[in-house]
């Protein structure tokens, strides 16, 4: 559980209180199931939240040449479809009062672009670049995003929350309500079909 002292970003810190509100009415009766999702990626509208997807396009567009970060930062990728079947597992098959981590594999950015490179038979970028930098660019981004109107690329709050670990184990989503995500393999090579199937990236 969040220890609720510092956030990364303010959509973190929504979540934190939101997650407050629903245990207290949970412990008042109220019939709450509480599930949370990992660092979702997958097929669909290209939002802030869609970071996968749009490092993909600029790493195989040629505006990203190297991985993001030194691998040591470790989120837990769940596929939006797993996560919306998730959801309604817990509505039919969670405890009142439970929390319920719908998440995935755990791993790091720079191994999303090794496995991408593999799954398209495409060569891995030679270097790293660090999270400072991208933090850097996120600052630059921000500012650029209020002149033009047009979505960042990523946002230093972003970045910030990469620098955190963000690991977690969703077995008891899977023992309580029969949660199945897919290997990441299965879902970044339909991912990466997707966006090419949408020409948005060619290999």
């Amino acid at each position: 559980m969040h220890q609720g002292k510092s956030f990364c970003t303010e959509y973190e810190k929504s979540k934190v209180l939101a997650d407050q509100i629903a245990l207290q009415a949970a412990a008042e009766g109220m019939p709450i199931t509480i599930v949370y999702p990992g660092f979702m990626y997958g097929p669909g509208k290209l939002t802030g939240g869609n970071l996968v997807a749009r490092i993909l396009i600029e790493r195989f567009n040629g505006r990203l040449p190297g991985y993001i970060g030194h691998g040591h930062d470790r989120q837990s990728f769940c596929h939006v479809d797993d996560v919306a079947s998730g959801h309604v597992a817990a509505m039919e098959k969670g405890r009142a009062g439970e929390r319920y981590l719908l998440t995935g594999e755990n791993t790091s950015l720079a191994q999303i672009f090794a496995m991408a490179a593999r799954i398209t038979n495409t060569k891995e970028p030679r270097f790293h670049i660090p999270l400072w930098l991208v933090e850097l660019y996120g600052w630059i981004s921000v500012l650029v995003s209020r002149i033009t109107g047009k979505l960042p690329f990523i946002s230093y709050p972003a970045v910030r929350a990469l620098r955190n670990q963000w690991a977690y184990s969703c077995e008891k989503a899977k023992r309580e309500l029969g949660y199945s995500p897919r290997s990441l393999t299965e879902g970044l090579s339909e991912t990466l079909v997707w966006l090419k199937d949408s020409e948005m990236i060619r290999f």
